[in-house]
């Protein structure tokens, strides 16, 4: 029964007969739940697992994921939303709000950003949960749901732009976000995602995953989004700063380099994190970003997320309410069409669709195969409701206000944990549920406290790299023009764009030679025919004159 699949050995001692007794009660309610309808529903006993292992797996995957909730946010935030010019407070001897307010520090405009965050918190928590559960319900697989890394920067600092300076409006990338899952979720449907990923060239498809991660690490490094250890150059464009204080406008330092106490703490939160992840301790990335904030909660420090403005005064008012729920004001069902039929959207549309086809393919069969449920025909139980599931979290995703929806790499702890079946899934969550609660803890995580988990994603994506055939040409160049162009020119279009345009045009030369190998051996055709056609007609004229 399921409580035997995970008993476990019993000693002597009063500690033993504790154990002992708790064992005897886990294996009753493990047996309990298969023989339930929950049980035989998820398949318990089929697949060798029991209920109590199904938690402790989902509890593992929730803690190495959880660290989106406010990565997310905090990404997604940095677009602006919606809002807008109108949100900017002014001085009484002006009318109104100057155009570069949203890029200056204004209590306004920052008010509206806290909100907007806010929003956020809660639209990634419903997104991810209703991903997740729909992924163990209907699929029955062992699979967390947030919105993906890499589509969320690109989202923010592509398509909206850092407080809206891009060229499509929030709305309308929404828009955009909406469209894309419906395509997606018609290509899963109708059977055609695999085949649309071996369209593309591999050493294309793997330099993107490094690239994304290059990207987002970079994003980390910067002052706005992360530990601001990189920042703008007249000179050389970028250098290292990690300033005091900086320029507002600039953003180049105004005292010396490498000063700023919020790098400090940011890279111990990074060190910890790492030796976390060194000792493959659960939930290191959680470890990190909690120390982090817990010592940016203090007000009169240097690294005080509440500094002693009326912005700070408002933010910490409602940080100390600690438990609240937070309703969803400006992000949900934000979409708009306007100015829909521009090519930036169609660039878009066909980037994110793109990203979206080998990403989440690509997770899912990795995670299918870490389980053990790819079959001999290289499927697995469930295959085609994953698809459908993970392509219409999207689609849900985008009315909260999210980029789109993925199947995260972090489930494989869930799975080192022994999760089996959709339990796992509906633990995970059932956790982000239990998070909707604490809304004023988690909008209160500041900028360098999320910098250094971006970077370690960063480090974690570039592992595709030793995959890639870099001693051949044809591969490596494609590959690294790839990953060059998407931190460089701060566009994951021009790095997909750059890398399978120079991809084909080096495949040109095979085309060309194969074109050319046949074009001579028709032309030899064409004369042997003729030839033998030459020599027929003169046997014919010989017999005649005869």
């Amino acid at each position: 029964m399921g409580g035997e699949l995970c008993s476990a050995g019993m000693g002597n001692g009063l500690l033993a007969r504790i154990g002992k007794t708790w064992r005897k009660g886990e294996k009753r309610l493990n047996d309990a739940v298969a023989r339930s309808r929950v049980g035989i529903y998820f398949k318990l006993e089929a697949r060798k697992s029991c209920f109590t292992k199904e938690l402790r797996a989902g509890l593992a995957t929730f803690l190495t994921m959880a660290y989106i909730i406010t990565v997310n946010a905090t990404i997604i935030a940095d677009s602006g939303g919606t809002c807008s010019i109108s949100d900017c407070s002014f001085p009484a001897n002006q009318t109104a709000a100057g155009p570069d307010c949203m890029l200056q520090p204004n209590p306004g405009y920052e008010a509206c950003l806290a909100n907007i965050k806010s929003d956020l918190i809660v639209g990634t928590v419903l997104s991810s949960m209703t991903g997740s559960i729909a992924m163990g319900v209907l699929a029955n697989l062992p699979l967390g749901l947030a919105p993906g890394m890499g589509s969320n920067a690109y989202f923010a600092y592509n398509l909206v732009g850092f407080h809206g300076s891009g060229p499509i409006k929030f709305q309308t990338a929404l828009a955009v976000v909406l469209v894309e899952g419906c395509a997606f979720l018609a290509i899963s449907a109708f059977g055609l995602r695999e085949k649309l990923a071996k369209l593309f060239p591999r050493s294309v498809r793997l330099a993107c995953a490094a690239g994304i991660g290059l990207f987002i690490a970079f994003v980390g490094l910067q002052i706005h989004q992360g530990v601001g250890l990189v920042g703008p150059d007249p000179s050389t464009l970028v250098t290292i700063t990690a300033c005091a204080n900086t320029d507002p406008v600039t953003g180049e330092c105004l005292r010396g380099k490498m000063h700023s106490s919020k790098f400090w703490l940011a890279s111990a939160g990074f060190l910890i994190t790492s030796y976390g992840l060194m000792k493959n301790v659960k939930g290191s990335m959680i470890y990190g970003i909690v120390f982090i904030t817990l010592i940016s909660w203090f007000r009169d420090t240097s690294v005080t997320v509440f500094p002693n403005t009326p912005l700070g005064d408002t933010n910490y008012l409602y940080f100390k309410k600690v438990v609240d729920f937070h309703t969803i004001k400006s992000t949900a069902g934000a979409i708009s069409f306007s100015n829909f039929n521009t090519s930036e959207v169609w660039v878009a549309l066909v980037t994110l669709l793109y990203v979206d086809v080998l990403a989440t393919t690509g997770t899912l069969f990795t995670m299918a195969e870490m389980g053990g449920f790819v079959n001999d025909k290289g499927g697995f139980e469930g295959e085609y409701l994953a698809y459908l599931v993970d392509a219409g979290s999207t689609v849900v995703g985008s009315a909260l206000g999210m980029s789109p929806i993925a199947t995260y790499v972090e489930s494989s702890a869930g799975l080192r944990e022994g999760g089996r079946t959709g339990l796992t899934a509906v633990t995970v969550g059932f956790c982000f549920f239990l998070s909707l609660f604490f809304i004023p803890l988690l909008s209160s995580v500041p900028p360098w406290a999320i910098g250094p988990s971006l970077v370690m994603v960063g480090v974690m994506m570039m592992r595709v790299v030793k995959d890639i055939n870099w001693g051949d040409t044809k591969e490596a160049v494609p590959a690294f023009i790839t990953m060059l162009l998407m931190p460089l020119t701060y566009s994951i279009a021009n790095g997909i764009i750059g890398g399978i345009g120079l991809y084909i045009a080096l495949s040109l030369y095979d085309h060309l030679v194969v074109l050319l190998k046949w074009l001579v051996e028709m032309r030899r055709r064409v004369v042997q025919e003729h030839n033998q056609v030459s020599a027929t007609a003169g046997v014919e004229l010989s017999n005649e004159i005869i």
